[in-house]
């Protein structure tokens, strides 16, 4: 009699590893975290682009004081306070970038009818973040006067 290595009462050495089942089910989890996590997270971003806007109408806030201070009166131009251009954009990461360039996630701009006795600040989203803020925050474009009143043009009531 010859023995083959399979002796009868004994199962077939077993193959580890994972089944097509169970791979799919893994995938499936993953799927839905990522389904889940992915909104939330594009939220996150677009509510930090936010506080990128408002710490750049916070510098034209400080300049206007300083300018105030030297002058007795505010500057109606962006570009007289020692930025790039009057309605400069900034960018994701907060530096300014020149109002045509495809990374501008906000032109801040003093609005009409500024004057040497009276400011209002503003920043506007542009391109995605414009997409995102409809999507995600709601805030619109933000502003601040010489006062300090801030506001918004969308609906949310957490912006500033």
């Amino acid at each position: 009699m010859r023995d083959d290595g399979n002796k009868r009462g004994r199962s077939p050495a077993r193959v580890s590893g994972f089944t097509l089942i169970e791979l799919l089910i893994t995938v499936g989890i993953v799927g839905i975290l990522a389904a889940i996590a992915f909104p939330s997270y594009q939220q996150y971003v677009t509510r930090s682009k936010v506080g990128l806007a408002k710490s750049a109408l916070v510098q034209v806030m400080d300049r206007q004081a300083q300018f105030y201070v030297d002058n007795k009166g505010f500057a109606t131009d962006l570009t007289t306070l020692g930025f790039g251009e009057n309605g400069f954009a900034i960018d994701k990461s907060g530096k300014e970038v020149a109002s045509t360039s495809t990374d501008r996630i906000y032109i801040i701009s003093l609005a009409g009818g500024a004057s040497a006795t009276a400011f209002t600040a503003q920043a506007v989203p542009q391109l995605s973040q414009a997409t995102n803020d409809t999507k995600h925050t709601h805030c619109g474009t933000l502003s601040i006067t010489h006062t300090g009143v801030k506001s918004v043009s969308g609906s949310s009531t957490d912006c500033w």
